[in-house]
């Protein structure tokens, strides 16, 4: 009877008047990315700036049915696929989450990577596929290892240029007091904050405590002194607070817990994120040029980082960072949106 009903599912054709939208869905050291290939094939604009612009003021619905539920949850995570913008890339990106649409992501980056490469959608031709990719915040470039079965080993990619903008500032948190904090570009911009200073321990039970200090001093930063990028307006503002800690692992640099959006928890070390903390490093004379360190998430996961190069962005020096990590397929997924249903464009409880 099973297999009889299971032969019927695949078969069954839903009503026309449903919408249908195509993805594939996959997690990066454990933060989820549904990588979406229908839904959003209209997204007008000559750069993915203007597309997320775009996105932002006429498909926002699309966006909140695919992460709110009841398809998706409160952490969710996106990848909408597109054609490229310029001569070098292969494709580009817009990334989506419970707020809106981000400006850059390195565990998509790396997922969208594996999902491109086991999928089939391009030719591995080897060890080694090498992937230009669009995104909001500029041009990166992912390698692809590949194993003999066409599986992928991990991605590394070499992101935007990222810099310092400021060291040892300090706010006024509502019920938390002064905080230290310093402020970096990896893709999008982050305030970093020392966990032991706010006596919270970078763990999955103190996920709630995490959240709400994370969404205090994110607000506080973007009320008080917002950051203005060197290059484009839509990149100015503060995407998430990252809370730094000791490693739990010996031999790993440290510990990253990263809380954007509207109060998401990154379950990854966050690859913008590690990237604007190279920065840091950097601008601080603690981490040089060609050397490597391994920065773990809230749940033990690893990205390796190293930065590349110094190189110049605007009227500052930047560094050009790297980033590496794993992906894996979850799951292959046509959902459906039924016209006459009252909560098709999501719904959030919290």
């Amino acid at each position: 009877m099973l297999d009889e009903w299971l032969r019927r599912v695949r078969s069954w054709a839903p009503p026309k008047t449903f919408t249908s939208v195509h993805t594939i869905d996959a997690h990066t050291e454990g933060e989820p990315l549904r990588v979406i290939f229908s839904g959003f094939s209209d997204l007008e604009g000559e750069t993915v700036l203007e597309r997320r612009r775009w996105a932002r003021d006429q498909r926002d619905h699309v966006r909140r049915a695919l992460m709110w539920e009841p398809r998706g949850h409160p952490d969710m995570y996106g990848c909408i696929v597109m054609p490229p913008v310029t001569p070098e890339a292969d494709l580009s990106v817009l990334f989506t989450h419970n707020e809106g649409f981000s400006t850059m992501c390195g565990h998509g980056i790396i997922g969208v990577a594996t999902v491109l490469v086991e999928c089939g959608l391009l030719e591995s031709g080897g060890e080694d596929v090498e992937i230009g990719i669009d995104t909001p915040a500029g041009f990166v470039r992912a390698h692809v290892e590949v194993a003999a079965d066409g599986s992928v080993l991990r991605v590394r990619f070499e992101n935007v240029p990222s810099f310092a903008e400021r060291l040892d500032a300090t706010v006024d948190v509502a019920g938390v007091g002064e905080v230290r904090y310093d402020l970096g570009f990896g893709g999008a911009y982050y305030a970093y904050v020392d966990a032991a200073e706010l006596d919270v321990a970078l763990v999955p039970g103190e996920g709630a405590r995490l959240i709400d200090l994370g969404r205090r001093i994110k607000r506080a930063v973007q009320d008080v002194d917002p950051p203005e990028h060197p290059d484009d307006q839509d990149l100015s503002f503060v995407y998430g607070t990252i809370f730094v800690g000791p490693p739990h692992e010996e031999g790993n640099h440290s510990r990253n817990v990263c809380v954007f959006a509207d109060g998401e928890v990154d379950r990854c070390p966050t690859g913008t994120g590690v990237s604007g903390r190279l920065a840091i490093h950097h601008a601080r004379g603690e981490i040089g040029v060609g050397e490597s360190v391994r920065i773990e998430s809230i749940l033990g996961t690893c990205f390796d980082t190293r930065i590349l190069a110094e190189v110049a962005a605007g009227d500052r020096t930047s560094i050009l960072p790297e980033v590496a990590g794993r992906a894996w397929i979850t799951g292959r997924h046509e959902f459906l949106i039924a016209s006459d249903d009252p909560l098709r464009d999501g719904f959030l409880v919290r």
